[in-house]
């Protein structure tokens, strides 16, 4: 199956502005996350789909192949959505959403991701790796429960599963999973969750992938060994994800 990789990448971010173009390792975001792509060897196509002319700009400077899409989309999948529409990339069966803030994105996470889709198995596929303690009490960390197949039950911002009697402390940790933002769609399911209206539960939890899981679309969630990083939100984040890039270049030397 063909398969198709978008970056959507969004310049109005609020917790850390300008978020595309600020620097990690002296380079733009945006265009460390799609030299990860690319290292991924996961797409036989990868894009970057913006919706700001000075995110293009850069993109095209460094060589990347860029979309401008519209101001107006709610959300990543939203942007991803239009450029499957486009004519140029009608003939891909299986699109994958890799975040614009996910510069670190571990490589079994996104091929495991993909897999769920390029398998048949689900319409829907995404990831999940071991929480540690703090991840499962932070509001700001995704957990998700899965059934014995794979497919996702819930995904919430409140830790869970919960533990009610401690006793059981020792069969509770394995089935905390904090979710990984990378999505892989088929074509024609990418086209149903843009379709539905949002869900009460998507809007409570503020967590876009409740509308299609309440919608009975099943989701495949791969299992990633461990969480190497998460997105990069804040001044924190980009900071310790710039450590963590002088890490990587030390170890390499």
């Amino acid at each position: 199956m063909s398969t198709l990789a978008v970056i959507p990448a969004r310049l109005g971010a609020t917790r850390l502005p300008r978020k595309p173009l600020r620097l990690l390792g002296g380079s733009p975001l945006v265009i460390r996350v799609w030299q990860r792509a690319l290292a991924l060897s996961l797409a036989d196509r990868c894009v970057i789909a913006t919706d700001h002319p000075d995110v293009a700009a850069v993109a095209r400077e460094a060589g990347a192949e860029c979309v401008l899409t519209s101001s107006a989309h709610p959300s990543g999948t939203d942007r991803v959505a239009e450029v499957a529409t486009h004519r140029e990339y009608a003939g891909y069966d299986v699109i994958v959403n890799i975040q614009g803030d996910e510069p670190f994105i571990p490589m079994e996470a996104a091929r495991g991701a993909a897999a769920m889709v390029t398998s048949g198995r689900f319409v829907l596929g995404t990831a999940s790796a071991p929480a540690s303690r703090n991840a499962y009490d932070d509001p700001n960390v995704v957990k998700v429960v899965c059934a014995d197949d794979g497919r996702a039950l819930y995904f919430s911002r409140a830790p869970i599963p919960f533990l009610r009697d401690t006793a059981d402390a020792a069969a509770h940790e394995p089935l905390v999973r904090q979710h990984v933002g990378v999505y892989a769609y088929t074509r024609a399911a990418l086209a149903a969750w843009v379709a539905l209206p949002p869900h009460p539960l998507e809007r409570v939890e503020r967590l876009e992938q409740l509308r299609p899981l309440a919608a009975g679309m099943a989701i495949g969630v791969a299992p990633v060994r461990e969480m190497l990083s998460g997105g990069i939100d804040t001044e924190d984040d980009l900071r310790r994800a710039n450590e963590r890039w002088q890490d990587l270049i030390a170890e390499r030397v």
